[in-house]
């Protein structure tokens, strides 16, 4: 990869000095040339000249270096180098004969596990869970292709107050069919999906539970309900294409004595107490704030309890690392949550957080509201149909997570340049019409052959940001934001279709400079399908 050639060669004059510090190596405006250096600027106090001597020092090395073409020296002290032709059809040769293997480095046998899409199972996805998935989904596929063993898995709080509440609201709801009047319970939930599950029940056992409850009814009418209510979530997640390894209960968490396990080794670190008749947790002594409650005074553990639970369950899985992505507004759930985890000898870096910003829908430039008990609430399934799977992913994923999304349904459903996901599979589409055309024209392909053609420099910045691709992953397993690679395939994109309007790709009077030119979009067309596969969208032939 040309960013790592640079940077080898850059340190090796360093070690050379006698001289070890970070330096950037970036992407300039293409009128400087192809990668740029700030190692002059840095290195100034450690050669303790000025920047531009120490700029001119490098170029002096590395002059004679056929992978370069050209080196200067720019503003203050940045060296600016642009890479020779034969270098980049190298590259080009590589990927054409390793495909997606060119950016797949080795196995790296680290065990890492993402958590996401976890929820009180109280009703259907909604638009705002959406983005969670997809931020999930992504990063795992991206991880996995980067080499590490990785576990995608969703948590289902099944066990607490929320679900006792479902139940309730599903017994009103199903006596409601028999003509039984009942207040739904307060902070009951109102969604019409429970009428939709309450007609099945009634199809199943008739008049059985109407009017009658009791411990044995309520528990019937929480497991049926979470047993219905996960149907509709999986059925989406098949329409989203998004699949988990693993789904862990909370229930099945309490039922193993991990909550137990934990428990016991609090009260042997001296880091519980009873008051008020609830069972604390001195979170004040391992950081500063305020002690929680772990189990209430009724009996019942709060969700901070069994989660800490959960995550111990996590390290005894001997993962090496596990992400766990929520909303922004767990925020303050962190700090106390890592505190637990220093509690039970569990190393700080085993438990990382990615926190995403919401999402908002538009339809006809309104903003919906979504709340699950309210029932005012847009469905994820709804979502998908009506604009796609692809739209829906591609969205969900274009922005940084550390902004607020909105949703615009009329944009993500519109077939024009302007909505993005089809801005970039048009391109897709455009090179296998492309293909089509120059079978028509009775030109043939040949795989690898006169690559030497490509001269122009629209054509070396197309390879130059294929190879980019392996720092685009590079840089969004550090910063976890799947919007890394949107951005660079809608980048990408941009260069092609310029490309494509500016120059003769199919010349049946230049047979060796269209094969060339056949062979840069073969790379492209593998380009495609890899950052596709990752965003989990298709790859249409045809538009």
């Amino acid at each position: 990869m040309l960013r790592t050639l640079i940077l080898e060669r850059l340190e090796s004059i360093l070690a050379e000095a006698g001289y070890d510090f970070e330096f950037n190596i970036e992407i300039p405006d293409e009128k400087f040339g192809d990668y740029s250096s700030n190692v002059a600027l840095i290195g100034a106090r450690y050669f303790k000249k000025p920047p531009i001597e120490v700029a001119n020092y490098f170029v002096e090395k590395l002059n004679s270096d056929p992978l370069f073409s050209e080196i200067n020296v720019a503003g203050p002290g940045f060296i600016n180098f642009k890479i020779s032709k034969e270098y980049y059809h190298d590259i080009l040769n590589e990927i054409l004969s390793k495909e997606d293997k060119y950016w797949k480095p080795d196995r790296k046998g680290i065990k890492i596990q993402f958590e996401y899409g976890s929820a009180n199972p109280t009703g259907p996805f909604t638009v705002g869970h959406g983005r969670q998935l997809i931020i999930g989904d992504v990063l795992s596929k991206v991880f996995k292709f980067l080499g590490y063993d990785v576990t995608r898995e969703m948590y289902l709080n099944d066990a607490g107050r929320q679900i006792r509440l479902l139940g309730r609201s599903l017994w009103v709801r199903y006596n409601e069919l028999f003509g039984k009047a009942y207040d739904l319970p307060e902070d009951g939930y109102k969604g019409i999906y429970l009428i939709d599950i309450a007609k099945k029940l009634k199809e199943e056992v008739g008049e059985k539970y109407v009017e009658q409850w009791n411990d044995d009814i309520e528990k019937f009418f929480m497991e049926y309900s979470v047993d219905n209510i996960l149907k509709m979530m999986n059925n989406t997640l098949e329409k989203l294409d998004n699949t988990f390894d693993s789904v862990v209960k909370e229930s099945s968490i309490i039922e193993k004595g991990l909550v137990d396990e934990v428990l016991e080794m609090f009260k042997n670190k001296n880091l519980v107490y009873e008051k008020d008749g609830a069972l604390w947790l001195k979170v004040s002594e391992l950081i500063n704030e305020e002690d929680k409650v772990l189990i209430r005074s009724d009996g019942t553990y709060t969700y901070f309890m069994t989660d800490i639970a959960y995550h111990y369950d996590k390290f005894l899985r001997k993962f090496d690392k596990v992400y766990d992505i929520f909303g922004s507004d767990h925020h303050g759930h962190i700090p106390r949550m890592k505190a637990s985890m220093k509690a039970l000898n569990i190393p700080d870096k085993f438990l990382d957080f990615i926190l995403h910003q919401f999402v908002t829908l538009k339809r006809n430039n309104q903003i919906v509201k979504m709340s699950t008990r309210s029932g005012e609430f847009v469905t994820l399934d709804e979502l998908i149909d009506e604009v796609g799977k692809d739209a829906t992913r591609y969205f969900f994923a274009m922005n940084d997570i550390n902004t607020h999304l909105n949703f615009d349904l009329e944009l993500a459903k519109s077939k024009t340049v302007d909505n993005p996901v089809f801005y970039v599979q048009y391109a897709y589409a455009r090179i296998n019409s492309v293909f089509e055309k120059a079978r028509e024209k009775g030109i043939t392909f040949r795989l690898k052959e006169d690559l030497e053609e490509l001269s122009k420099d629209s054509e070396l910045s197309l390879i130059k940001m294929l190879d980019e691709l392996s720092f685009v992953l590079k840089d969004l397993t550090e910063k976890l934001s799947p919007h890394i690679l949107t951005n660079y395939v809608y980048n990408l994109s941009e260069k092609f279709h310029s490309y494509y309007a500016k120059e003769k790709i199919l010349d049946v009077e230049n047979l060796s400079l269209s094969n060339a030119r056949l062979n840069l979009l073969k790379a492209l067309k593998i380009t495609y399908e890899v950052v596709f596969r990752l965003l989990g969208i298709s790859a249409p032939q045809y538009m």
